[in-house]
């Protein structure tokens, strides 16, 4: 007979401890440390009967070589690497309200139409909320059947006595229950159990089933980190609820590759793809503007123009204030550093504002250049030309080293219509019909101002 075994587990971390407590000593959080009895099943524990043997198998054995279930939406399927892999379990997680729901609905609907079965799983709303979502969408008439249940023993109950799904979405992860554990829903037990119930579900069946889940104050996966562990494909849906742009982006794939982002637009009838992204985050600055620097960022396989927006202005205080938006403010400080130390340019009486328009993260040190320009730019008042790119990585001895993917960048730059590109001297260069400018220190960029440096 099953036995149980008490735990106290802090719900923010994950971390045990043998007793309540206020505080969690791992995390730091209050009031996060809830009691759970696990269930302990029998041959898992001492006594536990011998195991039973699995087949091993070679390498060189044949392979299931399923095609991919292809969502037909293109911006979807770029993300999962061309489409979801048969048996594949995927983790979409985002903002309440950012679209998660509505972007699965769509996708399901498109994927129906080409004779896949597919089957939505809510757990947060009943079947005629969904109907009417639908509806709104256009979706009525979609072969998709819907279903409202919490219970894991229920659901995949449901999906193994009924002709096989191909797709199915849980909407959402944190409010499935197995009765294998005394938690509430939600609780960081509840949560691991019920992923693990359904992603074996998906291996064994060969169905791809998304994972819809929620996320913390901090913007990461409310749940075990192990979920994310357990899982193929991990999904972030990003953006303002006051825009009506979303970014769909990588950061796990086990069939693809990483950090590759889609774009969409949110409308009243649904996401709409937005087939040329780099021209979202570029403005219709037709003039030169101070401050302002165009820089071609890659994004998983794809080439992305995003302007880079400095202010530096006098500051009264006696500690300057630096803001940064979608960049890392470590390196905003190192690339400070380096032009005051090689190029004597005096930021620190200076307040320091650094975005990224349109939303955009950007990760890679390829921005320093970009970036360097953008500060010198607001400095000095004189603008840099409006119809040029730049890249490169700026060392801590002022040199300008190379970026990967020139090729695709300045292909994109080509596109759409820039004329000149500035990159490091050290890079190796493609055929390109762009006036290229080649920089080696830090202190070539103060010739695009016709300025010297007085360190």
């Amino acid at each position: 007979m099953a036995r149980g075994h008490q735990n106290f587990v802090c719900q923010a971390c994950g971390a045990l401890t043998k007793k309540w407590q206020g505080k969690c000593d791992a995390c730091g959080e209050w009031n996060t440390i809830l009691e759970e009895v696990a269930l302990e099943a029998p041959g898992f524990g001492q006594g536990a009967g011998k195991g039973k043997a699995v087949k091993l198998s070679s390498l060189s054995g044949p392979a299931d070589r399923s095609e991919r279930f292809m969502t037909g939406i293109a911006e979807f399927d770029r993300t999962l690497g061309g489409g979801a892999v048969p048996g594949t379990a995927i983790l979409v997680g985002g903002d309440p309200g950012i679209g998660k729901s509505t972007l699965l609905l769509q996708a399901l609907a498109r994927m129906s139409e080409s004779g896949l079965k597919c089957v939505y799983i809510t757990g947060e709303e009943s079947v005629d909320q969904i109907r009417l979502r639908a509806s709104r969408l256009g979706l009525q008439d979609a072969d998709i059947k819907v279903a409202s249940e919490t219970r894991v023993k229920d659901i995949l109950a449901t999906l193994t006595s009924a002709e096989r799904p191909d797709v199915v979405v849980i909407d959402s992860i944190q409010t499935m229950y197995s009765e294998a554990v005394d938690s509430s829903p939600g609780s960081l037990t509840q949560v691991r159990l019920s992923s693990q119930n359904l992603i074996h579900f998906a291996k064994k069946t060969g169905a791809a089933i998304f994972l819809i889940g929620h996320v913390t104050k901090s913007g990461q996966l409310a749940g075990p980190k192990t979920m994310e562990h357990m899982v193929d494909t991990v999904l972030y849906f990003e953006g303002e609820k006051t825009y009506q742009y979303r970014i769909l982006r990588t950061t796990k794939n086990r069939f693809g590759s990483n950090d590759e982002i889609g774009v969409f637009e949110m409308t009243g009838t649904g996401l709409i793809e937005v087939k040329n992204p780099s021209s979202l985050f570029l403005s219709d600055h037709k003039e030169a503007t101070e401050g302002l620097a165009v820089f071609p960022s890659i994004e998983g396989t794809r080439a992305l123009l995003v302007e880079i927006e400095a202010l530096v202005v006098g500051s009264p205080a006696a500690m300057p204030r630096r803001a940064v938006v979608g960049w890392d403010s470590g390196r905003l400080a190192m690339v400070l550093a380096v032009l005051d130390a090689r190029l004597g340019l005096g930021f620190g009486a200076s307040d320091v504002y650094l975005n990224i328009a349109g939303g955009m993260k950007v990760v890679e040190p390829a921005g320093d250049v970009p970036v360097a320009a953008a500060l010198i730019s607001s400095l000095t008042k004189r603008p840099l030309p409006a119809d040029m790119v730049m890249l490169g990585e700026i060392s801590l001895s002022g040199d300008i080293r190379p970026a990967a993917h020139l090729k695709a960048r300045l292909k994109e730059a080509e596109k759409l219509g820039f004329g000149r590109a500035l990159v490091p001297k050290a890079a190796k260069l493609p055929k390109t019909t762009l006036n290229l400018i080649k920089v080696e220190k830090v202190g070539d960029l103060l010739d695009l101002f016709d300025i010297k440096a007085t360190s």
